[in-house]
């Protein structure tokens, strides 16, 4: 029952005992002399017990008591019903703060981050998170435990093995949880083990499947707990610098960068750091290159049209220097490799939309009959079957499976060349296969 019935109840019910005098009194009196006015014969509505309004007239009765109830108007009980609403809810309110402290201020919030002249502020930040890393890095399995949770793991496999690889049912699954210790707690749940049951007829899972999940676990965790060193802002994100950072004193521990010399390195990690937030981050702007012949550090629109085979189309060109942020005319080496980036990636989405947007002349979202004919002609069309005949999407471009070979064509003159002679190119190399079959 909620609170207005409550209310509802406690108005309608007559009052026997402290409310209105038997019908002597003044008050009764008075209203059986307005219930008269109103109305002839009949107004107390006969033998008929308790009250009744009709038409908005006031009638009353004997109640069971023998006093008499006069019926409130709709207007004065909801004004009643709301008086006694804010009675209660006010005591209730009241009682409340009075029993939890806690609820007469709001908690803090926010915290800003220290400025730049706030030594000790930053100084104690560091520290915080410095002890809070070192506890999440203690909570990981070392090695010795990563061992012994092998070894608890072979102990407790369910027979028959498949092959030479054993298996562990849910049961011993759940004694090797109890044994293994309270960091392995995370690992063994209903939800891992049911993740990686797959089709054994016993209900079991591999064992190692399973170690090799906690390994890529650990080993993640470990990882991003190596990277939230470098966020120096401790926000819960690496910046361009902070990856470039990390990136450069990763080199010495990369067997495959022994012999880099140290004056490369600045270039390895701009163009590492450059592929991670191109495929991250697929709304970037920005690269560069050494093709500059002025040596000025930035490339021209002649400068990068000798790119590749040098057989890039001036009218694509051109719209890489309308869309990719340039400084006078002239792009630097982080927009050059985006650049490159998305050239020599054509069937990842990520490329595919850098070159959309290229293509794309009149920003509408989609490719036109105009705007292929600005690069090309409506064979494009016939490649990608859109869902609109009229246009190509984004997403039209990457069902197809042939957007490296449209962008290709729309580009770069080779490309274009090599498509308008596929068949040319196949005859050829079947002839060249026989010749060397006879030979």
């Amino acid at each position: 029952m909620d609170w207005k019935e409550v209310l509802r109840r406690r108005l309608v019910t007559p009052n026997t005992g402290a409310g209105l005098e038997r019908s002597s009194s003044p008050a009764v009196s008075d209203a059986q002399h307005r219930c008269k006015r109103g109305g002839g014969e009949g107004q107390w509505g006969g033998a008929a017990s308790g009250s009744r309004r009709t038409r908005g007239v006031c009638r009353t009765s004997p109640d069971e008591g023998g006093g008499v109830e006069e019926k409130k108007s709709e207007q004065e009980l909801k004004d009643e019903e709301m008086d006694l609403f804010t009675k209660y809810y006010s005591e209730w309110k009241g009682g409340r703060k009075n029993t939890n402290e806690f609820y007469k201020t709001i908690p803090r919030f926010y915290y800003r981050l220290p400025a730049e002249d706030e030594v000790l502020l930053q100084k104690l930040r560091e520290e915080s998170r410095a002890v809070f890393l070192q506890r999440k890095s203690r909570e990981l399995l070392d090695n010795e435990e990563l061992q012994n949770l092998w070894f608890l793991l072979d102990k407790h496999q369910t027979p028959p093995m498949i092959g030479e690889e054993a298996m562990i049912n849910y049961e011993s699954f759940l004694k090797v949880g109890e044994k293994a210790g309270p960091k392995c707690k995370q690992f063994f749940t209903a939800k891992i083990f049911a993740k990686l049951l797959h089709t054994d007829s016993y209900g079991r899972i591999s064992i190692m499947q399973f170690f090799n999940y906690v390994m890529r676990k650990v080993w993640l965790h470990q990882t991003r707990i190596g990277l939230s060193l470098y966020d120096v802002a401790g926000q819960g994100y690496l910046r361009e610098s902070d990856l470039e950072n990390y990136i450069l004193e990763l080199i010495p521990t990369l067997p495959q960068l022994d012999g880099l010399e140290k004056s490369f390195y600045s270039f390895y990690v701009c163009t590492a750091v450059r592929k991670f937030f191109f495929f991250l981050d697929p709304l970037r702007t920005g690269q560069y290159l050494n093709l500059d012949k002025d040596h000025n550090g930035m490339l021209s629109k002649e400068e990068l049209s000798r790119y590749g085979t040098a057989t890039m189309t001036n009218v694509f060109l051109d719209r890489v220097f309308q869309e990719c942020l340039t400084y006078d005319g002239e792009m630097d080496y982080k927009t050059y490799l985006d650049f490159v980036l998305a050239l020599e990636n054509r069937k990842e989405p990520a490329a595919l939309q850098y070159i959309f947007k290229l293509l794309d002349i009149e920003n509408k979202g989609y490719l036109n009959v105009f705007s292929l004919n600005y690069f090309f002609r409506d064979e494009i069309f016939d490649m990608v079957k859109p869902k609109d005949p009229l246009k190509i999407s984004l997403q039209d471009l990457i069902n197809s499976n042939q957007g490296d070979t449209v962008t290709t064509i729309l580009i770069d003159l080779n490309g274009f060349w090599t498509y308008e002679n596929r068949e040319a190119l196949v005859a050829n190399d079947n002839e060249n296969s026989a010749d060397l079959d006879d030979t």
